[in-house]
């Protein structure tokens, strides 16, 4: 029954460090996307407008 609450105990301070570790990540702006602005101008947007003016009835 001992070793039970040494593994809780264990695994429990495992835990709160790795949620220690993320938030104080989360708090040195490690999870920034620095990238994704920069090249979003590069991407294509898809234009609703332009695919209904493109379409054609084949009746």
């Amino acid at each position: 029954m001992s070793a039970m609450f040494v593994m809780i105990i264990a695994s429990l301070s495992i835990a709160l460090g790795f949620l220690g570790a993320f938030i104080w990540s989360v708090r040195k702006g490690h999870y920034d996307d620095d990238y994704t602005p920069s090249v979003r101008i590069l991407f294509d947007d898809t234009s609703s407008d332009a695919s209904k003016n493109n379409t054609k009835d084949i009746h």
